[in-house]
């Protein structure tokens, strides 16, 4: 009895126990405290841009701990860490400062991050100083990109407990206290510090050497480099003894100025990357590092190795592992210098001197070398001895950009331990090899991707049972429409086979393939229309893919939603430029994975469902352009909260877009050009105060510019590009678009804007005087009705690229500050009412590659500093939209293959109208960056033609055409050795054609016609001898075979009287004589006519009918033709 109440009594003490210790965790929480929480919220104010931190909310009970950017220590709930780099950049803010005593209330907060935030301080009496009581487990503190100076190095130095700064690319580089980063020392427990990207002084080195615990120092691009007072042999830099990183990466060292690195014997790793080392590198000043493990000098000029003092010693580095000599001038001698280097795990020597052959016996000495980087050399031949000491530890090979012979891949099968082997667009042609590489049973990354192999892939190659990622893009092999030859690759996670060629070919293989994949990629690949235009039917089979790309295949059929719902993982599904066609029907279920959609460029039909909100929330990327959607946007794309990048252009949507969309959505990109949109679009660009990338052209949108009450909006500070070109607005251009100081600063910057495009539109007005965003680059504002001068538009606007003004009523002159535009390369001022000189201040823009001054009234003569120009080839001038293929890289055990690197940031795409080679043409990508020309034609230009233009030597085009020059055609033209189009035509140009002008070989287009030209025309050989009559019709006094005339003396109207009066008497006999017979000819004639109609009646009423009707077609076709030549000469 006793016994049966102890158990009870124990089993009630253990209930009441549980009891108690249930009781107390109800009566805790997981949420973080709530001090903090409102600690947090009073900072978000300062760091929300974009809304980054919209999951901030001020609710309470609110879990601050889940919050974004937030990390809460799991067992306190106390914040620990608080992530809040770039969440304050904006281009109108210039920059701020910090109070640091809102951090106070994060008692055990360990990391803090403020990068890139345009902090310039803190506010006086608020600086970091105050945290070091409180914070006592501050450890990592990032600073870096912001605004700061040496007046933040006091308070800085008062956090004891730091173990990593971020200094990096502030401005430190004027010191403003003559300590400077000597209080830094006060950081004993400082093990990392970075301080790159500062424009430093050499002095920083002895502010560091008290640093003991320092362990990291990053001192890269401070130009660094030349004497070093004081620390040349090292000694001082000995007292930072635990020092092992040390990164001096784009400084200005040279061979002789990095001895002082002796001193640092404790060193692990060493960058010197793009410093100005060259020619013979002496060994010395890296010789007593004999704890280097990892050494990096690429970007150099480096040709070799040497002892200076012993010639026959070589680098000993003998912990050294890992050798980075990329981008130097090595050849392949240089792997005897480093023979010495026996624990070599890693050598790279990329885009080197290395040429011809290379023996792999040179590389016997490197017995625990495990990768091998020696691609963008000029290797032809890679020599394989089966007894190589590096045969059996080799595990990574890339060879890519050489040109090497397919029996590399007979002989690759020694390097048993090979895991990766990349011979990237190698020059590889024929069909794989049945043996060697089929040996490499070890082998996980295969890619012999952009080469000329072709045929079908051998049986072999189901032995590579070890591959994970296999790249054949780009060759011209054959594979079956039953992937039969990968069916056993069991760990295959990443295949891409683009743009070779799908086959039918029979196969007795029905089973289900052993691998999954993540990744697949197969754009282009299926081109014949013999074969099944279905989905390959293996993908039926696979359930783990994260990456899908199957465009440009010409598939057809519905779309492939079952890719969706069998792969719950998949992220990027990629259907664009096929032929799926009906409306777009989707699941219900909820497929929360998924972040980027594309099926643009096909032939789907019908409305956009709103369930595709609903099917997938988490969608970032939605593309669905070119193809036959119609009716209205769903409302329900404005509560995609993750949705950053929409295009839904090339359709055929109508309606107004709606607002909410810009307003209450996360949209960096909105794409809807050229649908049947419609309504006042002035609202929604005002709306978009988050919408940095806003595309609305080519719809039907209205409303005049002005007419808007811009104070009831959030002004759009962060648009950076908008295009509204070819739309119907109309009404003059806002004075809210530039800066004027008497509006409000908030409705009248547009600080962000790079890019605007108002083109082809009804806008009249002036441009604003304040229109001069800081950052602008590319304005389009042709074919509008905007009139009055330029005044001040565009003043200082020393960012601008591209300015086309054409097809608009401006008048006035250009003003002579145009020299302030110092990046401008492309001016379009054709078709105006301009008038008064050309400025010589044109001049003075040395970016200048296309000038069109056409169709105005200048007068005066043209500069003769033109010639000047250099006229360069400038990549500033393309915007391209940047498609770029997928690329397999591998990441641990998955393969990260975003979309971040397959589609733009920008939609944008420069193009440039220029007249030339008698038409216009449009220019755009690579071949805009080199296009060159000058059109100074249909003005009123006189005086004679600059020989200094001959300078001109890059330039493709130059019409001075319609015109009223004289003089004679410069010589010099000769020189215009690139010219393709030189039109000189109607001016008053007299004297001859310089003959010298046949050697303009590229020369295509050339005329000179209705001057006063002599002489003989250029010889008709080269390109001279592709030019026709029209060339030179006008000039009555040329002469030449093309013309059909004789080059006389008789030609040239110099010598007309002299011929004349040689003649003497002889020439008015003959003249006598012919107007004698003429005029008995003509009364002859006319008599026999009169006397023919008389006797015949039926003749004679023929005839009268016959003159009548000659009669009102000749008048007719006179008046016509006068008129046609009238407009013509004036170019109207």
């Amino acid at each position: 009895m006793m016994m049966m109440e102890w158990k009870w009594l124990r089993f009630i003490r253990m209930a009441v126990m549980l009891l108690v210790l249930e009781g107390r965790r109800w009566c805790t929480t997981d949420a973080c405290l709530e001090h903090e929480r409102i600690a947090l919220l009073h900072l978000k104010p300062f760091f929300n841009y974009r809304n980054h931190l919209q999951n901030w909310v001020e609710v309470k009970g609110s879990d601050c701990c889940k919050w974004e950017r937030v990390e809460c220590n799991t067992t306190t709930r106390r914040l620990i860490q608080l992530s809040l780099n770039s969440t304050k950049w904006e281009f109108n803010v210039e920059y701020w400062y910090l109070n640091a005593s809102m951090f106070l209330p994060f008692e055990e907060l360990r990391s803090l991050y403020l990068s890139e935030n345009a902090i310039a301080g803190c506010i006086e009496n608020e600086g970091f100083g105050k945290l070091s009581s409180t914070l006592s487990n501050l450890e990592i503190l990032d600073l870096s990109r912001n605004y700061l100076n040496d007046s933040i190095l006091l308070s800085l130095s008062e956090l004891s407990s730091l173990r990593y700064l971020d200094l990096s690319y502030n401005r430190f580089e004027r010191s403003s206290h003559p300590r400077g980063f000597q209080w830094l020392s006060r950081l004993t427990k400082l093990e990392t510090l970075h301080l790159s990207g500062n424009s430093l002084k050499n002095s920083i080195f002895l502010q560091m050497r008290n640093l003991s615990s320092l362990k990291t120092l990053s001192l890269g691009d401070n130009q660094l480099g030349g004497k070093l007072l004081h620390i040349q042999d090292g000694t001082q830099m000995r007292l930072i003894t635990n020092l092992e990183e040390l990164d001096l990466s784009f400084n200005l060292f040279r061979n002789n100025t990095i001895f002082f690195l002796q001193g640092l014997s404790s060193l692990k790793s060493l960058t010197l990357f793009a410093n100005h080392l060259q020619g013979s590198l002496d060994i010395e000043g890296l010789s007593n590092l004999t704890n280097l493990k990892k050494l990096d000098l690429s970007g150099n000029q480096i040709e070799s190795f040497q002892s200076f003092k012993d010639g026959g010693r070589k680098l000993e580095l003998t912990h050294l592992e890992e050798l980075n000599l990329d981008y130097n001038h090595f050849n392949t001698s240089v792997f005897a210098s480093l023979n010495k280097l026996s624990n070599l795990k890693s050598l790279s020597i990329r885009a080197n001197g290395l040429k011809g052959s290379i023996d792999m016996k040179d590389l016997d000495a490197f017995i625990n070398l495990r990768e091998l980087y020696m691609s963008d050399n000029e290797l032809k031949n890679f020599v394989i001895h089966q007894d190589s000491n590096v045969s059996s530890s080799l595990e990574e090979i890339y060879l890519d950009y050489s040109t090497l012979n397919t029996n590399i891949l007979q002989s690759i099968g020694v390097f048993a331990s090979l895991k990766t082997l990349s011979l990237h667009n190698c020059g590889l042609i024929g069909p794989l090899p049945n043996q060697g590489w089929c040996d490499l049973k070890n082998l996980e990354v295969l890619d012999v991707s952009g080469n000329a192999l072709e045929g079908m892939l051998p049986h072999c190659f189901s032995n590579l049972t070890s591959l994970r990622v296999l790249d054949i893009s780009r060759n011209h092999f054959q594979i079956p429409l039953s992937f039969a030859p990968f069916a056993n690759l069991s760990n295959l996670k990443a295949l891409s086979i683009n743009e070779n060629k799908m086959v039918m070919k029979p196969s007795f293989y029905t089973s289900i393939p052993k691998f999954q994949l993540e990744v697949i990629s197969l754009p282009k690949c299926i081109t014949s229309q013999q074969l099944s235009r279905k989905v390959p039917t293996f993908l039926y089979y696979q359930y783990d893919l994260r990456y899908v790309d199957l465009s440009h295949n010409n598939l057809s059929g519905t779309v492939p939603t079952w890719l969706l719902e069998n792969n719950t993982k998949l992220e990027d599904l990629i259907l664009k430029g096929n032929s799926f066609t009906g409306p777009l029907s989707l699941s219900s279920a909820l497929i929360s994975n998924v972040s980027s959609i594309d099926l643009s460029e096909n032939k789907l039909q019908g409305q956009i469902l709103t369930g595709i909100c609903s099917t997938f929330p988490h969608l970032r990327r939605l593309f669905l352009s070119k193809n036959a959607f119609e009716g209205i946007i769903p409302l329900c794309l404005s509560g995609m909260k993750d949705l950053s990048f929409l295009d839904l252009s090339n359709n055929q949507l109508y309606g107004k877009v709606p607002e909410e969309l810009i307003t209450k959505g996360s949209l960096t990109i909105l794409r809807l050009s050229n649908n049947n949109l419609s309504g006042n679009v002035v609202p929604v660009i005002l709306s978009a105060n988050r919408v940095p990338y806003l595309y609305l052209d080519g719809n039907n949108f209205s409303g005049e510019m002005t007419n808007v009450d811009v104070s009831t909006f959030e002004f759009p500070n962060s648009l950076s590009e908008i295009d509204l070109s070819n739309n119907k607005l109309h009404g003059k251009l806002p004075i809210w678009i530039g800066n004027a100081s008497f509006i409000p600063m908030e409705f009248c910057k547009l600080n962000r804007l790079e890019f605007l495009d108002l083109s082809q539109n009804n806008l009249s007005g002036s441009i604003p005087s304040c229109f001069n965003p800081p950052y602008i680059e590319h304005v389009h504002l042709h074919g509008n009705r905007l009139r009055g001068p330029l005044s001040l538009a565009f003043y200082n606007s020393s960012s601008i690229v591209t300015l086309d003004l054409r097809g608009n009523n401006l008048t006035g002159s250009i003003p002579k500050w145009i020299y302030t535009l110092s990046s401008l390369s492309v001016l379009l001022l054709k078709d105006n009412h301009f008038h008064g000189k050309v400025p010589i201040e044109l001049c003075k823009l040395h970016s200048l590659s296309i000038i069109d001054l056409s169709q105005n009234m200048f007068s005066g003569p043209i500069p003769s500093c033109l010639g000047n120009l250099s006229l360069p080839m400038q990549r500033k001038k393309i915007l391209e939209i940047g498609f770029y293929g997928p690329s397999i890289e591998e990441h641990e055990t998955t393969l990260n293959l975003g979309m971040d690197s397959y589609y733009p940031d920008s939609y944008l795409e420069e193009v440039i109208e220029f007249t030339t080679k008698s038409g216009l043409f449009l220019y755009e990508g690579n071949i805009l960056s080199y296009m060159t020309g000058i059109d100074l034609s249909c003005n009123n230009l006189t005086g004679h033609i600059p020989s200094e233009l001959g300078n001109l030597s890059e330039i493709y085009s130059l019409n001075l055409s319609h015109n009223k020059l004289t003089g004679v055609i410069p010589s010099s033209f000769a020189k215009l050795h690139q010219i393709e189009s030189l039109d000189l035509s109607y001016n008053n140009l007299s004297g001859k054609i310089p003959n010298q002008l046949v050697e303009l070989n590229s020369l295509e287009v050339f005329s000179v016609a209705y001057n006063n030209l002599s002489g003989s025309i250029p010889e008709p050989k080269a390109q001279f001898g592709t030019f026709i009559e029209n060339s030179y019709e006008g000039n009555p006094f040329l002469c030449g075979p093309i013309l059909h005339k004789s080059c006389s003396k008789t030609d040239s109207p110099s010598t007309i009287s002299t011929v004349s009066e040689a003649k003497g008497e002889d020439g008015l006999i003959d003249t006598y004589d012919f107007c004698v017979s003429f005029l008995v000819s003509y009364v002859v004639v006319l008599l026999t006519i009169f006397v023919v109609l008389y006797i015949n009646p039926y003749w004679r009423r023929a005839w009268f009918s016959l003159v009548g009707k000659c009669i009102t077609t000749c008048r007719y076709s006179n008046v016509g033709n006068f008129l046609t030549y009238h407009i013509f000469k004036q170019c109207v």
